[in-house]
Parts: structure tokens; sequence; C-alpha cells
């Protein structure tokens, strides 16, 4: 059952809040039992209904206490089924949270959004600056699965939340894929699910990296140094992806790049298969560098075990400049991407809180 705190008023909760290291360090809406009764209808579901347990202090997660972090974050209730599939996706045993949790690489869970949920329960941004300020539902999504993390996975840092640096990803890092302008299949799609469905995805990623690239119209074999940047940037030697192999990446188009690549004639999984041909470390860079890792042999290192491991998504506005975001690579599963189909049938509106 959750704990029933009390407080003087707003003011005094917060700094309790604060001081209690329930908060990602941000100023939070206070978590009422008023609002959170609300957050929970929203769900449509009983508040002690059991979703799982969060790593690496093994809380349960129940729809009262997600609804909870909701609430903190600053969500609206449209946003609760969203929440809810991203937390499903962090506690699949693949994704490795407890792993994730704990490491001290800088690792963060990246949440992606497709399908009508996309407007429905949102609206999620995808465009220009999609994963920057200024866009209320991609912000407080993202944020309310940290405070899961937080306050039910009891990862606190320095002690259980062993990053050393970490990334403002770490605070919330969510956006929407923009599959009405995309050229290529939804992501989802190509996870399997129906192009109706409403699916949350969610990765372990570093901060992005930026791979500029300017088109030549008058050269059609340009493309492939769009596809090289991009390999370099998920592979490069630094990188978890190059050193130890085997996790996890995205690779997030913007328009502009996205119609090179179709216009070359490839498709999502084209794509796919021609940065896994790229993304390789050679055996005397992994020597030279990071001897530590090479063992007694070492080899040209695939960065991927198959194309099916970089996800590939568009989003932003159109320019010069898409992202790639590396992994952790580690763990049982190696941090594995997690795809959820958002419940969103179950949602129950709220009149007067409902964007």
């Amino acid at each position: 059952m959750t704990e029933i705190l009390s407080a003087l008023d707003e003011a005094q909760a917060l700094e309790d809040l604060h001081r209690n290291g329930c908060t990602d360090g941000l100023p939070v809406v206070i978590p009422t039992a008023e609002r959170v009764s609300r957050m929970v209808l929203a769900s449509g579901q009983d508040s002690d209904m059991v979703l799982g347990t969060m790593g690496p202090g093994h809380g349960i997660a129940t729809i009262e206490n997600v609804a909870i972090a909701a609430v903190m974050a600053g969500c609206l209730p449209d946003y609760m089924p969203v929440v809810l599939a991203a937390v499903k996706a962090v506690i699949d045993p693949v994704f490795d949270l407890t792993e994730m949790q704990a490491t001290t690489h800088c690792t963060a869970p990246l949440v992606i959004v497709n399908g009508p949920a996309r407007h429905t329960c949102g609206p999620i941004a995808s465009g220009t600056g999609a994963l920057g300020p200024g866009h209320r539902a991609n912000a407080s999504i993202g944020r309310a699965l940290r405070l899961t993390m937080i306050n039910i996975g009891k990862a606190q840092p320095g002690s259980s939340d062993m990053a050393l640096l970490g990334h403002p990803g770490k605070f919330t890092y969510c956006l929407a894929e923009d599959e009405e302008n995309s050229p290529f299949t939804p992501l989802h799609v190509g996870r399997g699910f129906d192009p109706d469905d409403s699916v949350v995805t969610v990765l372990g990623a570093e901060a992005p990296h930026s791979v500029i690239f300017s088109g030549d119209g008058n050269d059609p074999e340009s493309y492939k140094a769009l596809l090289e940047l991009l390999a370099m940037g998920l592979a490069n030697p630094p990188s978890n992806n190059g050193t130890l192999t085997g996790g996890h990446a995205t690779v997030v188009l913007n328009p502009e790049h996205s119609a090179i690549l179709h216009s070359a004639g490839l498709t999502r999984e084209d794509i796919a298969q021609a940065l896994y041909e790229r993304c390789f470390v050679e055996g005397d860079v992994v020597k030279r560098l990071f001897g530590q890792f090479a063992g007694p042999d070492p080899q040209r290192r695939m960065a991927f075990r198959s194309p099916d491991q970089i996800l590939i998504l568009q989003a932003g506005g159109s320019g010069l400049y898409s992202m790639v975001m590396p992994s952790w690579c580690v763990g049982a599963h190696a941090n594995a991407a997690v795809s959820v189909k958002v419940e969103a049938d179950i949602f129950c509106e709220i009149p007067g809180l409902a964007s």
C-alpha cells in the first residue's frame, strides 16, 4: 500500500519530497490524493493492479504508484496510457532495468511513440525540436518514467544509480515518430505491429550524437556518404557499441536525410542492413586504442549482431542534422529494445482535465 505523507502546505510538501530523494532534482507537482485518484481513473484500471517490479530496489509498480509519478511529472490524464506502456516496457526482463539502473554508463531510457497515441495521448511532438524544451507531453511522459525508476525502482545517484556522469536524457527522453511525413513504414510496423496500433518502444540510449550531411543532387551516389557517416556515429570506437558491441542503437533521420535515402530506393530494412555492414571497428584499432578489451587475437568487430538491433525512425526538422544514439550493450539481454502496445481503449477521459 502506498505510504501517505502529510505537510502543512504544498510548499512544505515539495521541500519534503526533495529532502526524501523522491524527485529528479526539479520541482514537481504535489501528488495529492485527489490528483492521484484522477490519474488512476484516467488509466481505466484498478489502483492496486500490479504491473511488475522495478530494479534495483525491486519495488512493486502498481497503477497507483505509476499515477503518483505521472502527477509529479506534470502529466495530463491523456498521457497515462503512454506512461503505463513505457513502464511495462522497462520492467520486461529483456530490458535489463536493474543492470541499467546500476551501471556506471550514462545510458537512459529513450521512449519512442508510434501510432494514434501520438495524437490521442498527446500531442507528442515528432517535428522540430522534438527532444528539446517546449513540448509538454514529451517532457512529462519521459519524466514520469524516470520518477518511477527513482521512487519505485529506488535508483539514487551514487548509491544505486551509479552513472559516472549521466546525461540530460536521464531527466526525460521521449519523442514520437513523424509518421505522416516519413517515406518509410513506421518503426512499430517494422517491429511486428499493425499500422493502427499505438506502440511505445523503449531502449537504453546515450545522448544524441549529431550527424551532419549535405546531399548532392548531382551525385546519385552521395547517399552512400550519408550511410557511412551515420555508421561512424553509431560505431565510433570510444562508444560501447564500438568497443563492447552487441547492443541496440537508434538512428533518428531528419526529413531531408530520409528523402535522400528513399530517393536512392532504400527501404527502412535496406538502411538497417547497409548500416549494419558499415558498423565495425578494425582489429588494429581495437588493439591500439583499447587493448584491455582486445583479447589475444583482435579481429574486426561488428558493432551489432544483426540489422534488427538498429532502430530507425524519422523525426525532427528538415536540414543538415540527423541524430544517432549509441547504447550500453551490457546486461543479460544487452539492454534490448522493448515494444509495448498502448492500451488506450480502456483509458477513461476525465471531464475538464483532458487536453
